[in-house]
């Protein structure tokens, strides 16, 4: 793939809907591919402020029944059911997890390592074939669902990727103009 490509894939990359996204999945060669992908963000201080949750198979089924049972212990268990569909879809959920060290590299700096993570999770299974989406749902904040997803003191979900295949291309949504939203310093 030479530059021009790779520009034009960042150019039209999009995000699939993870009701669309079915299975196959990746295989482990190639979601072990993805995660190395992943890794390569700015990382100050080489610390890997981040983790990842593999969340597929059985594992998946039962996280997924557990955060029904939740769900509908809830007076907005209705609403909460429908973000669970956004899990139970796709093949694959890959969550990344942000974990903050003390020390000298301020915590802003790791926190967006985490999301560069997942944006470079996105765009690899995109660039691989999958269709893919990251996004966060209740679960990921909730405090009876996050000892689920084995969340440590002070560990917080940065995004849930979702990949599988996508049935269909997705089609593109409104974009923010760039020239909108640019100033320049001015001293």
């Amino acid at each position: 793939m030479d530059s021009n490509d790779i520009v034009e894939f960042l150019e039209l990359r999009r995000s699939f809907s993870a009701l669309g996204l079915t299975a196959p999945g990746p295989d482990e060669p190639t979601l072990a591919r993805m995660l190395r992908i992943a890794a390569r963000v700015p990382d100050h201080g080489k610390l890997a402020p981040w983790r990842f949750l593999v969340i597929e198979g059985d594992a998946k089924a039962k996280l997924q029944t557990e955060l029904e049972a939740i769900a509908r212990s809830r007076a907005d268990g209705s609403k909460l059911d429908k973000g669970l569909m956004k899990l139970s879809r796709p093949p694959l959920c890959v969550a990344v997890i942000s974990r903050v060290s003390a020390g000298p590299i301020p915590e802003w700096e790791q926190v967006l390592s985490a999301g560069a993570v997942c944006m470079n999770l996105l765009t690899a299974a995109l660039a691989l074939g999958f269709g893919a989406n990251w996004l966060t749902e209740w679960y990921a904040y909730d405090a009876e669902a996050r000892p689920l997803l084995g969340l440590e003191p002070g560990e917080r979900v940065a995004g849930m990727v979702m990949i599988g295949t996508g049935a269909t291309r997705p089609d593109e949504r409104p974009r923010p103009d760039p020239a909108k939203l640019v100033t320049r310093l001015a001293l």
